[in-house]
């Protein structure tokens, strides 16, 4: 991994320690030009009463990989960033192992960003797919 990666995913990963992504064991562990990646354990933690990943937890980690992704490609030194709007379409059940969440930029505008989250088991199956909006405001 080339130094700026290895820089990005720290800061990624520093910004979770005592928040609901270290609750989670949310890992960011891969960052591009255009997207980020985060791995979450499937474990009772995140289980539904049924022993299957919980939707609320997939949602959890969606929101967290896409503001995270928006914070470090709008320059959150500069702007701070809220997701505003969330949507969840949950495909396939998974009962452990770990998933993956991939967010790519849609449409980055100046004050609102589109953002895409494909959840994937280890097999690369589709979980979940969200779409996010998050909302950059200058920072005062």
């Amino acid at each position: 991994m080339n130094d700026y990666k290895e820089k990005i995913l720290k800061i990624c990963n520093a910004s979770s320690k005592n928040t609901l992504m270290e609750t989670l064991q949310i890992e960011y562990i891969d960052v591009g030009e255009d997207f980020l990646v985060a791995k979450m354990p499937v474990n009772s933690r995140v289980h539904q009463p049924d022993g299957v990943l919980h939707g609320g937890a997939s949602v959890a980690l969606a929101e967290s990989v896409g503001s995270t992704a928006s914070y470090i490609f709008l320059d959150g030194q500069k702007v701070f960033v809220r997701g505003i709007e969330i949507a969840a379409n949950h495909v396939k059940s998974v009962r452990e192992g770990d998933v993956f969440a991939r967010a790519t930029i849609v449409h980055k505008g100046r004050t609102t960003q589109l953002w895409e989250i494909k959840i994937t088991d280890v097999e690369g199956h589709l979980i979940s797919i969200c779409k996010l909006t998050t909302i950059s405001l200058p920072r005062k």
